[in-house]
């Protein structure tokens, strides 16, 4: 049996860069942090021949199948077959926190997934490798049109200004942040959920169409990322760090008229007047969690002011993706404990010379 997690991120500047249609051109960076809310997998080997399926996938819903094929839902069927994985196995989904809201969760998904099915396999991959797998498939395989940021954050963990320079090519820089200074930062963050949960493809493929008209609020978004690491990394106040997203909230919403509505332009409004400094909207937009850098005598008065909507919590510079429990990896201990003669075997590690082979035509 192998149980993975892979965690899901709050990216805080740069989102919007992060896809291949901008940065190929123009480079781009994302300041973003794994946290601790994760989606988890139990993959199991299956006797298919005390049942009558040979697949077992569970997620809110079960599906026992006898073919690949036939199972419904997209991601886990292509991800299972893209793998090689078609038989003889059973696999479960938990997930911390609800899906399409903005947290990463669909890449949180293929991380982790990829990472249970490659232990299973005994073909373990590196986490920056697990990053590009994972982009290889969302994009090319299943065609979403979704930027670089999630897979990396997640398969990576931490708290990083990440730079996509090209394909293959991501600079991952981990910000030297000491316990006390996250902590302050922790204490000024406040999320809401908003209860509207949406696909963000539909919104994202809009927005890599419109990368030339949007070039300048892109260009200085990225911009934005490099302010925000001299905030956070410096030795003073926090409060310009509010003031940065703000900015990049404000320059986000004149990416698409979609990527906010009344309803959220108000709870944003309602925020700001209790005093919190700024905020954005995670993800691509149009609903999901609401995220606030308020000074922390503020918080109950923004609590009060946004009671309808739920609040959420979470830790920053959380691991990456990683395998918690591999029996088969505890039997071949134990194997070797009984036979202490016999030399280990070399792990299989096969990776291809070109794990992503960037998909343009996903736009």
């Amino acid at each position: 049996m192998i149980i993975s997690q892979a965690p899901l991120r709050v990216s805080f500047l740069g989102g919007g860069t992060d896809y291949p249609e901008h940065f190929e051109r123009h480079g781009g960076a994302v300041l973003g942090t794994a946290i601790d809310r994760a989606c988890y997998f139990t993959l199991a080997p299956l006797e298919s021949r005390m049942f009558d399926h040979r697949l077992r996938v569970a997620y809110r819903n079960v599906e026992c199948v006898r073919d690949v094929k036939d199972i419904e839902h997209r991601p886990f069927r292509e991800c299972l077959r893209w793998t090689g994985l078609t038989r003889d196995v059973e696999v479960t989904l938990t997930a911390e926190l609800p899906a399409m809201t903005g947290l990463g969760s669909s890449s949180a998904f293929t991380v982790g997934l990829l990472n249970a099915i490659h232990a299973h396999q005994n073909r373990p991959l590196a986490p920056l490798e697990l990053a590009y797998r994972a982009i290889e498939f969302e994009r090319g395989v299943l065609r979403e049109s979704v930027g670089c940021q999630d897979q990396t954050l997640s398969a990576l963990g931490g708290f990083n200004l990440i730079e996509f320079r090209a394909p293959g090519d991501f600079r991952v820089h981990p910000l030297a942040l000491s316990a006390a200074r996250q902590r302050e930062l922790e204490s000024h963050l406040l999320c809401f959920y908003t209860g509207i949960r949406r696909k963000a493809d539909a919104l994202a493929r809009a927005q890599t169409r419109r990368v030339e008209q949007n070039l300048s609020r892109l260009l200085r978004m990225r911009a934005l990322v490099d302010d925000g690491h001299r905030v956070l990394t410096g030795t003073g106040t926090l409060l310009p760090f509010g003031e940065l997203l703000h900015e990049s909230w404000l320059l986000k919403r004149e990416l698409d008229r979609r990527v906010s509505s009344p309803a959220i332009d108000s709870w944003y409004r309602t925020a700001i007047d209790a005093g919190a400094i700024g905020g954005k909207l995670l993800g691509a937009g149009a609903g999901g969690f609401l995220l606030f850098f308020a000074p922390p005598e503020t918080h109950g008065f923004i609590r009060a002011r946004l009671a309808d909507l739920v609040e959420v919590t979470f830790g920053l510079n959380a691991p990456g993706a990683r395998v918690l429990f591999d029996s088969t990896t505890t039997k071949r201990t134990e194997d070797r404990r009984q036979r202490p003669d016999e030399k280990a075997a070399s792990p299989v590690c096969p990776l291809p010379s070109n794990l992503w082979p960037l998909m343009k035509e996903v736009a």
